[in-house]
């Protein structure tokens, strides 16, 4: 397909066009060990800034179902083992408490603070969490694949839910860049969903 305004959408995979940045790598080497042990979601802020947004950004927020104990911790030790550090404890099974009680957890690289990676338990009981992370879009740049929301969700539930100026922002910036791609219905549906949460 022809490429258009810096992406194109190639086997329901949108590629875009440019070369990865720091922050890119940074995703991709969390990412690489992390799926190895659970599946994922690239939620907020990275989904804008990885087509094109230009603004800086603390943290990358990863969404993640349950896992157990063991599971869990073998990923936790694979992360650690890396280059990462954890913001609240160096102990798997610490850190393991904060998951089960679906409390998030911060890795970043070691001797560093930023950026980092918002590492986000959920579970089917999350229903717009659930919903996004059972319909993810594949996204390429240079190489590295990796699976956000469908794009009219991700710019809902910033309108909808977190409403901060930089999500207003990060939202309009993809009805922009994606206008060619976006569909009428699936923002109908999707509004449904997440308006759901805030019942």
């Amino acid at each position: 397909m022809e490429q258009q305004r810096g992406y194109s959408f190639e086997n329901n995979i949108i590629i875009i066009a440019r070369e990865l940045t720091e922050l890119d790598v940074f995703v991709k080497d969390f990412l690489n060990i992390i799926k190895e042990y659970t599946d994922y979601l690239v939620v907020s802020g990275f989904v804008s800034i990885s087509t094109g947004r230009t603004r800086g950004t603390e943290d990358v927020d990863i969404i993640f179902p349950i896992l157990n104990q063991n599971k869990f911790i073998k990923l936790f030790e694979a992360v650690i083992k890396i280059g990462f550090w954890c913001y609240q404890t160096d102990d798997s099974k610490e850190a393991y408490s904060y998951i089960k009680g679906f409390h998030s957890i911060r890795f970043a690289r070691i001797n560093q603070m930023f950026p980092n990676i918002e590492f986000i338990p959920f579970n089917c009981s999350k229903k717009a969490k659930f919903y996004e992370y059972s319909h993810p879009q594949k996204i390429k740049i240079d190489g590295f694949e990796f699976k956000i929301p469908p794009i009219e969700f991700e710019i809902l539930y910033k309108e909808i839910i977190l409403t901060g100026k930089k999500d207003f922002e990060d939202a309009r910036h993809l009805r922009e860049f994606f206008s060619d791609i976006l569909k009428k219905e699936s923002f109908i549906e999707y509004d449904k969903i997440i308006r759901g949460e805030l019942k």
